[in-house]
């Protein structure tokens, strides 16, 4: 995940700043060093990082931090607080026009995810109730088009596309097909280059000049750091851009280009890839990045991806069961799939408060894929009544699994267990029980798989 280096940094500065209670200003500016070190290791802009890191120091030496009863939350609350304004403070909208399809021009070099990036955004859009248009402006990528049509057909979105002729009249002519047939907003996917060149960007400007764009977002790959940042704000010389989307936030990435890019450009970071599907992107909170960057962790994005997975009718129903003990391996079954809809366990636990640093709890994703299997080679009667599996059908499901008889047992015992807490928690003295769930959520060997 991307930050995971600087946050585990940073934590560690912090815990140093705790264990001394009252703080002098030589403690604050020894921090203040590391948390330097620690911004550069990440591939931040050295001129964003000497910026912000001179405006804590200043902030923090102040009477009003090193007096208070605790000096250290007092500094984790400024530091918050500048990362915040340095990612933009507040969350921000596409620019929609009103009296006609709004328009979004892609730019950004090849490689950095346009293509499927500006596919996911215009998928968002429409779960949000617009009615998108995909237009291929990219004729010299081989394969571009059809990258295009396959995410359009998988989202449901139509792709204007008339081969490799000029991108200009491309762009005009979809615009004017938008108008015609009810399209509300039309998504540009020009092209890129490996690197910037007078020849894209003068392509660029006479598609910028010919359909006047409510939008230009550059999309910038998170996984290049410094390289990103340099891209950006030779676009933005070139197209005055409006936005950026970040790619690729998921990664293994340093994570510099999200703390740099909207400090270079003034220009507000407004979308996310945090993932491969063609579902996963997200609006850009500098809020909640600024706390799973200072090991904070990020509830709220948490609770959003609960309630877009989780239908509140079958939850009502699972309530039911395990009010009146009725809770079956193909109830536990449907909550797996709900579960893993969701992302992986290591990313849900990422966005924890203190998740950081759970990074050596492991989750074995590939033991919930036997767990799943073994359920699944189940008949419904059995997973409705699994008292009924004797030796002969524990062999045949561990057959059918792939997986040994003991596989088998473990998750019938597992959830035996299970079901006996149910039904202690649904009796009197439900509160003091709960503490004993911590033993079935499968860290001290629950579930395979936890």
């Amino acid at each position: 995940m991307a930050f995971e280096g600087l946050t585990e940094k940073i934590a560690a500065t912090f815990r140093k700043l705790r264990g001394k209670g009252r703080l002098k200003e030589a403690d604050v500016k020894e921090a203040m060093r590391e948390i330097r070190m620690a911004l550069l290791e990440a591939d931040v802009s050295y001129k964003v990082v000497k910026d912000f890191t001179k405006t804590v120091t200043e902030r923090c030496v102040g009477a009003d931090v090193l007096e208070s009863l605790t000096p250290a939350q007092m500094i984790v609350k400024i530091v918050n607080e500048e990362l915040c304004k340095l990612m933009g403070s507040d969350i921000k909208h596409i620019t929609i026009n009103p009296n006609g399809p709004t328009v979004v021009m892609l730019v950004g070099l090849q490689g950095a995810g346009k293509t499927t990036n500006g596919s996911k955004l215009a998928g968002l859009m429409k779960r949000q109730g617009k009615n998108p248009l995909l237009v291929a402006c990219d004729i010299y990528r081989p394969a571009a088009i059809q990258q295009l049509k396959v995410c359009g057909e998988k989202l449901g979105i139509p792709v204007f596309e008339k081969g490799q002729v000029d991108p200009v009249s491309i762009a005009k002519d979809a615009v004017l097909y938008a108008r015609q047939h009810g399209h509300d907003m039309v998504f540009l996917d020009t092209a890129g280059r490996l690197h910037v060149d007078e020849k894209l960007m003068e392509e660029l400007k006479n598609i910028k000049a010919a359909v006047k764009p409510d939008e230009i977002m550059l999309v910038v790959d998170a996984m290049t750091g410094q390289d990103a940042v340099n891209a950006a704000q030779s676009f933005h010389e070139w197209l005055d851009i409006d936005s950026v989307m970040l790619s690729k936030l998921d990664g293994d990435a340093r994570g510099g280009a999200a703390l740099s890019v909207r400090a270079v450009t003034g220009r507000p970071i407004k979308f996310c890839g945090v993932g491969e599907k063609l579902e996963d992107i997200e609006a850009f909170h500098p809020d909640r990045m600024a706390s799973r960057i200072l090991g904070m962790g990020d509830v709220l994005s948490l609770i959003e991806k609960a309630e877009k997975a989780f239908d509140a009718k079958k939850a009502a129903e699972m309530e039911e069961k395990l009010r009146s003990n009725k809770f079956t391996l193909q109830d536990f079954y449907d909550q797996m799939v709900q579960m893993k809809s969701m992302g992986s366990m290591q990313d849900l636990l990422a966005k924890l408060p203190g998740g950081a640093g759970m990074k050596d709890l492991k989750v074995d994703e590939k033991a919930l894929v036997r767990t799943e299997s073994i359920i699944l080679s189940m008949t419904p009667y059995e997973r409705e009544n699994p008292q009924i599996i004797a030796a002969s059908r524990k062999r045949r499901i561990a057959a059918g699994s792939g997986v040994k008889v003991e596989d088998v047992n473990r998750l019938l015992k597992s959830f035996e267990q299970m079901q006996k807490m149910m039904k202690q928690l649904t009796g009197s003295g439900m509160g003091k029980r709960m503490k004993r769930m911590g033993r079935f959520g499968g860290f001290g060997g629950g579930f395979p798989g936890f």
